[in-house]
């Protein structure tokens, strides 16, 4: 019975870590990341891009499937990620004069940490992006995706 309670105590302490490990600050690493967002932070209520924060709301944790659909650089790695709920108004710049989703909002943020390596996915749209390779195939709210590294 203690070995049942401490490996139950174990998993409560364990598993907000495991949701939360796109929180923190990461570096741009990608070219896209580097000429559109910069460096990113993520912390539970806030993304901030550029010094500029935005309210977000976690909607649910990513599947590993879910995020190979979105991400295809993926390799396999297991990987942890969120769906997040966000408003980046339409024609907002962000990084020399460059914008997340054009004219439209930016609606959705998708998250999926591999190691020390964040990927990022903007969407914009006001329903729920698809996250299956059949979603992502017919996607044309998807915005961009973008590399940060610890």
């Amino acid at each position: 019975m203690m070995r049942f309670v401490s490996a139950a105590a174990f998993a409560l302490v364990l598993a907000p870590a495991l949701h939360a490990q796109d929180r923190g600050y990461w570096h741009a690493s990608s070219k896209t990341a580097r000429s559109v967002t910069g460096d990113i932070s993520i912390t539970e209520l806030r993304v901030v891009l550029n010094f500029a924060g935005y309210t977000i709301a976690q909607i649910r944790s990513v599947e590993q499937g879910e995020a190979a659909a979105v991400f295809s650089d993926l390799d396999g790695t297991p990987t942890t990620g969120n769906l997040y709920r966000l408003v980046i108004p339409g024609g907002k710049q962000i990084l020399r004069h460059q914008t997340i989703c054009g004219a439209e909002d930016t609606q959705w943020m998708v998250t999926a940490v591999e190691g020390k390596t964040l990927r990022v996915a903007f969407f914009s749209g006001s329903s729920m992006p698809a996250l299956t390779p059949e979603g992502m195939a017919d996607a044309t709210t998807l915005c961009g995706t973008y590399t940060y590294v610890r």
